[in-house]
């Protein structure tokens, strides 16, 4: 071996240590550095014709480990998602308030309750009439504050999912120039470990806010997939476009989110969306904020409807001189058949409380009679002002019925004791809202008895569009479907509806309850899929109302019942108007049929938040039979235990990711001790190295004396 050829492998070892030194250094100055993965100098051995010739760097890399590496991106993400569900559900949670307190809104139903008993005992009472009217609109406003609030959630949510979409194109775009600048250096044999460092952390990020799996390109650099495999960096960048609601309601139809791979096709990237920020947002703006806002919604209906129920069944002293229904979203031929039982229109003398004309009407399915006269729902009307004489006057118009007497007189319904009229478990005033206490400026009630050859109403053509989604809110189909022509029965527009062709059949179907008459979807199996609705340009005649308001089509509609309730302005203005006392059917000719200080309609207000009620499923909730404060005390409960299960996942995940995160940073991150050793060992191979020259140089100096 000639001096030379030492001299260069000594030269050699020495730049190499140098360049081990300077990565050591590099490490310990980053020791505390968030992010940062220890660098690693790949020595390797040089030849020339089988002969040593020194050592040299290979490349500088990052000591990363690509098994860890997903292990803490999928963490990172279960995290997000659990992370900001709880934080945006716990916000829905203070809504309701404590359970136990004073202020919230099931504690403001049990006052309003007690405040009717308070009533029944002193009728006359004006101060415990404002209070018992004060407190159930209490009740009503509080309700609507809440689902007004859930619904700004529900907008930052969205907001937040807008704000996600652009950070996500940003950190896409900026790791795509990152794997330019690390297969430029390594083309170049440059270290590019910075560069690599960079776009660790920026692959981090983006994991946060989706599932994305990452493979290591053999030029350098990462390609990113998502979780159901959209290329989104690798081979240039993807682009994800996303267009908020703006205002959100709780009929809100959200757009997807678009990403466009770099090769240009589009797809959704909510398909096969596991986990994330964008995820975690997804399920709490379209599942779990809905469920919170249907459940409330069908409670405040119910509370509506029984607090209906009493009023109708009792009258104010003295009784109104007009009686204006709700809006009941059919024909007057439509409600009117399948009506039994037996109730009475009186019309009573504002001054001596005495019925000056009654006509007692007897309803058997599709006929009935008026004080003996036959009738039919096509000549309902006619026969009702014949029988009363002049006295009061009948109409319907826009769905409403409405009973004047055009005097001083008032007007005051009553059902027979034992044979009372029914509909869908509702008397003849309550089903048209005659004497309703709670008014909505919207169709609440959906179990109004419809049959399957009952009339719907809509004309053929006209059009729904219905957004079947998975269980996780995941969108899976819009569906349009056409009123079809034909005779025009409810069980038509099914058949149309569960079309697996052009309806949901694939997806479940509708189907009227047989107790009840309402519209309910069934998901196939145990898909757990749901129905809303994106568009519908249903008219209904003669109410005005659409199909989707008139069956109740989607949580979004069902939701929307709960901030439209409110105690009826006359009421509020004049509580005498509150309706306390009882008709009395069996008085005398010319006697009082009325008591004036009568408070048995205010113990039947006070007793119906114990009356038996049938809620609808839905929001998680499988309803049934039950009453309000029973369904009241069931949601606060799932609504506490909702919150408490979401804190407990977010507490998991996070303690996974932070489990995740040390093992990582085990492996990549950097060890004082293990530098300190490799200092140590780099410094003497300089040293040796150093002393291999000296060696050299004293026998060259040798050489020299010999000549």
């Amino acid at each position: 071996m000639s001096l030379n050829s030492i001299l260069n492998i000594a030269n050699s070892g020495m730049m190499t240590a140098q360049n081990q030194l300077r990565v050591v250094s590099d490490n310990v100055a980053n020791v505390n550095t968030p992010g940062y993965i220890r660098k690693v100098a790949e020595q390797v051995s040089l030849s020339t014709q089988g002969a040593g010739a020194g050592v040299d760097v290979a490349r500088i890399s990052l000591a990363t480990d690509r098994f860890l590496q997903s292990a803490g991106l999928k963490a990172g993400a279960e995290a997000s998602r659990q992370g900001v569900k709880y934080e945006l559900y716990d916000q829905i949670q203070s809504l309701f308030g404590d359970p136990g307190g004073d202020n919230g809104v099931f504690s403001r139903i049990d006052d309003a309750f007690s405040a009717f008993s308070a009533l029944s005992s002193a009728a006359t009472s004006s101060p415990l009439r404002q209070e018992a009217i004060y407190k159930a609109s209490a009740v009503f406003d509080e309700a609507s504050r809440i689902a007004t609030q859930i619904q700004s959630v529900r907008a930052d949510a969205d907001s937040r999912i807008s704000t996600a979409v652009k950070s996500a194109n940003d950190l896409i775009q900026q790791i795509e120039a990152l794997n330019v600048e690390i297969t430029r250096s390594r083309a170049t044999t440059g270290d590019s470990t910075g560069a690599e460092t960079n776009q660790a952390a920026l692959v981090r990020q983006l994991g946060d806010l989706m599932d994305i799996g990452v493979t290591p390109r053999a030029n350098g650099g990462v390609s990113i997939r998502t979780g159901s495999g959209v290329l989104l960096a690798g081979a240039g960048a993807a682009t994800l476009s996303y267009r908020g609601a703006g205002a959100v309601n709780a009929e809100s139809t959200f757009d997807d989110i678009w990403v466009t791979e770099p090769g240009g096709q589009s797809q959704s990237l909510t398909d096969g969306l596991k986990s994330g920020e964008i995820k975690g947002l997804l399920e709490l703006r379209d599942v779990e904020a809905p469920a919170a806002a249907e459940r409330l919604g069908e409670l405040m209906t119910k509370m509506a409807d029984e607090l209906n129920r009493a009023h109708n069944t009792s009258t104010a002293v003295p009784p109104p001189s007009i009686l204006s229904g709700r809006n009941v979203g059919q024909s007057l031929e439509t409600a009117l058949a399948g009506f039994t039982g037996t109730t009475t229109v009186a019309v009573v003398d504002p001054t001596t409380n005495a019925i000056v004309a009654r006509a007692e009407i007897v309803f058997s399915g599709s006929t009935m009679t008026i004080n003996g006269a036959a009738a039919d729902p096509t000549t309902f009307l006619a026969t009702l002002n014949a029988q009363l004489g002049g006295a009061a006057t009948a109409s319907f118009a826009d769905g409403k019925l409405t009973i004047a007497t055009g005097t001083t007189n008032g007007l005051s319904i009553a059902e027979a004791a034992t044979t009372p009229s029914t509909k869908a478990g509702r008397g003849f005033s309550h089903y048209f809202g005659l004497n309703d206490l709670v008014v909505t400026d919207r169709t609440s009630n959906y179990d109004i008895g419809l049959t399957a050859a009952s009339q719907h109403g809509f004309t053929a053509g006209e059009t729904l569009t219905l957004r079947v989604a998975a269980a996780d809110g995941e969108r899976l189909r819009d569906v349009t479907v056409a009123v079809p022509a034909g005779a025009g029965t409810v069980a038509e527009l099914l058949t149309a509806l569960n079309s697996p062709v052009t309806g949901v059949g694939r997806y479940g179907s509708f189907a009227l309850d047989s107790a009840t008459g309402a519209m309910t979807f069934t998901a196939a199996g145990q898909s757990g899929a749901t129905v809303s609705v994106a568009q519908d340009n249903t008219v209904q005649i003669p109410s005005g109302v659409s199909a989707t308001e008139l069956f109740g089509i989607g949580a979004g509609v069902r939701a929307s019942r709960a901030d439209g309730f409110s105690i009826r302005k006359d009421i509020v203005a004049n509580p005498k108007l509150l309706s306390l006392a009882k008709l009395d059917l069996t008085a005398a000719t010319g006697a009082a049929a009325l008591g004036v200080g009568d408070g048995r309609g205010a113990l039947t207000l006070a007793d119906a938040g114990q009356n038996n009620a049938v809620f609808q499923a839905g929001g998680g909730s499988a309803g049934g039979l039950m009453s309000i404060a029973r369904y009241a005390s069931d949601l606060s409960g799932d609504i506490g235990a909702r919150a408490a299960a979401a804190k407990t996942r977010a507490e998991s995940a996070e303690a996974i990711q932070t489990e995740a995160e040390a093992r990582q940073s085990s492996v990549e991150g950097v060890n004082l001790d293990e530098e300190l050793v490799n200092m140590t060992t780099y410094q003497q191979a300089f040293n040796a190295s150093a002393r291999l020259i000296q060696a050299a140089r004293d026998m060259y100096d040798t050489l020299l004396g010999m000549i």
